[in-house]
C-alpha cells in the first residue's frame, strides 16, 4: 500500500499540493478565500484527468504484457567482459542458484 501512496497517488496529487500551498502563501487569494480561488482554476479537472490516464496506462500495461506469471528472473550477470542483461525464463530453463 506504501509503494501505491508513494509510486501513483503522491506525483498525482503533489502539483495540486504545490498549488494550494502557493495559494496559501500568496495573499492574493485573501479577499476571494483559499477554495475560491482553488475552484476557480482548472485544478479539479486536471487530477481527475491524471486518474483516467493512469488507469488507462495501468490497463494497456496488463493487457500487453506477455510475460508468463510462473516464469523466474534471471538477474543480469558478467559473462565473458560482457554484461548478459536480465531477463525472465520459464521455470524449467532457469539455472541453478549459487548457494
Amino acid at each position: 500500500m506504501t509503494r501505491f501512496l508513494l509510486q501513483t497517488v503522491l506525483p498525482l496529487l503533489a502539483p495540486l499540493g504545490v498549488y494550494v500551498l502557493w495559494v496559501l502563501i500568496s495573499r492574493r487569494a485573501r479577499e476571494d478565500g483559499v477554495l475560491v480561488a482553488i475552484a476557480k482554476g482548472p485544478w479539479f479537472w486536471l487530477v481527475v484527468a491524471g486518474f483516467v490516464l493512469m488507469g488507462t496506462t495501468l490497463g494497456i500495461m496488463a493487457a500487453l504484457d506477455s510475460e508468463s506469471p510462473d516464469g523466474v528472473y534471471v538477474p543480469p550477470r558478467w559473462e565473458d567482459g560482457r554484461v548478459v542483461p536480465g531477463r525472465i525464463v520459464p521455470p524449467e530453463a532457469a539455472p541453478p542458484t549459487p548457494r
